[in-house]
């Protein structure tokens, strides 16, 4: 897919969601161990989901689930049961199932809070994520051949960002398990493009927050960024990112 046309693409799904899984709250402690989410990038449901997650900052170990990969298939065998979304917590030993129980468990351990009426669950709401994803023309749902990574990938991202929706998509697609570091924005400097921002003056993240951590590592807040320890490798921008991954793991 051509470049202009991909990221287009990309950005009319994000406007179609209203832009859902920008905005983060401004604490969240972490939990000792990642939740692990069996995800499907394009899935409407797992969407939803992953919505939630950047509005709650909160960081998973995604399992990609594509339709005819190795992942789907092992939860079939081992429960008897596909449906996306799925959230393991061994910081609780819960075992959570399908998007309605997802949606309440996180917001009730991790916010103390009943499910925010925006994720309502009606037709209406179905609808533009189901939208969402054929506008994307089914990107990120099926499994491509693959060669399989030994140590999982992290990708710092937000689930609107319309430029990490493709490495995202491709992470899927090649079925590598990820960490995702959720970069959602903070405040009304952070919105806007990383260069410029939306601010008066030098941009400063809030302080004691992954975007700081962020910022004086890298000099900016600037999402995809991908790290792979199977190859020592660091990158930013999507359509880089992606050709890497093509070379390194695509079969």
């Amino acid at each position: 897919m051509l470049r202009a046309l991909d990221i287009a693409l990309s950005l009319a799904s994000s406007s179609l969601r209203f832009w859902n899984g920008t905005s983060a709250t401004r604490s969240m402690t972490q939990p000792e161990t990642l939740p692990v989410l069996f995800d499907r990038e394009g899935d409407p449901d797992c969407r939803v989901v992953r919505e939630a997650l950047t509005e709650l900052d909160l960081n998973v170990t995604i399992a990609p689930c594509p339709i005819g990969g190795k992942n789907i298939a092992l939860l079939r065998k081992e429960s008897g049961s596909q449906v996306l979304p799925r959230l393991y917590d061994p910081n609780t030993e819960r075992n959570l199932i399908g998007k309605n129980a997802v949606l309440e468990y996180l917001f009730e351990e991790y916010a103390k809070k009943g499910v925010p009426s925006r994720y309502n669950n009606s037709p209406l709401d179905r609808l533009r994520s189901s939208t969402a994803t054929m506008i994307r023309l089914n990107r990120g749902v099926k499994a491509c051949p693959a060669r399989p990574a030994e140590q999982p990938l992290t990708l710092y991202s937000f689930e609107s960002s319309p430029y990490s929706r493709p490495v995202r998509e491709r992470l899927c697609e090649l079925e590598l398990p990820y960490v995702l570091i959720n970069l959602g924005k903070q405040q009304w400097a952070d919105m806007g493009p990383a260069k410029p921002r939306l601010t008066m003056g030098p941009y400063r993240p809030l302080p004691g927050t992954k975007r700081e951590a962020f910022f004086e590592e890298h000099g900016n807040v600037q999402v995809p960024y991908l790290i792979d320890p199977n190859t020592n490798t660091r990158l930013f921008e999507s359509e880089v990112i992606i050709q890497y991954l093509n070379s390194q793991y695509a079969a």
